[in-house]
């Protein structure tokens, strides 16, 4: 990995994306989501985690955020991402209602088998690309991106219309994740 595709300052606010191997679309049922913001919202409870923005896609996630408490966020995110894919493997194997169960686990065991730091199945893909989002302009350049995505892939007409993400949060109403820090630029 390259010098620039690292944390550099553990304080730092940092936008991530990061994806599901194959860019396979995973969260377009719901119970997988769903899995991914209960784990947010045990980062922001318990870990230290502080989210400024977020958006989950069909097959990949943005995130603005901070580690606080002194734990690093390279750390944080790989907690994060570790047992998210832990945890929707077992529900894709366990939903009988799946369709693509097969598909999916064999596509997770492949990459797994060209992974040294994987056993059984790798969900996610291992680039995360951090980027240090050193001022409120920048941090509100990244939000606004991350809130516009589902605009962009058609899924709604106005991002606060889109269920899984903070853009409601930034038009004055409650979102589905609870504490997130709105940053309004000066």
């Amino acid at each position: 990995m390259s010098r620039s595709c690292k944390f550099h300052n553990p304080e730092g606010v940092y936008f991530v994306s990061f994806a599901v191997v194959e860019w396979m679309d995973v969260f377009t049922r719901n119970e997988y989501k769903d899995i991914l913001l209960d784990s947010l919202s045990y980062c922001q409870r318990n870990k230290g985690m502080e989210i400024f923005a977020w958006c989950i896609m069909t097959n990949h996630v943005h995130l603005v955020f901070r580690s606080v408490g002194g734990q690093k966020p390279e750390l944080l995110l790989g907690d994060f991402k570790r047992f998210t894919s832990q945890n929707i493997v077992k529900a894709i194997k366990e939903n009988q209602k799946e369709s693509r169960k097969e598909l999916l686990i064999k596509t997770f065991e492949k990459a797994a088998e060209t992974s040294s730091n994987v056993k059984h199945f790798q969900f996610w893909r291992h680039d995360n690309h951090p980027i240090e989002l050193w001022s409120n302009k920048v941090i509100d350049e990244k939000i606004k991106y991350v809130h516009q995505n589902p605009v962009e892939a058609g899924l709604v007409f106005r991002p606060e219309d889109y269920k899984y993400s903070s853009a409601v949060d930034y038009s004055g109403e409650k979102g589905l994740l609870s504490d997130v820090i709105i940053v309004r630029c000066l």
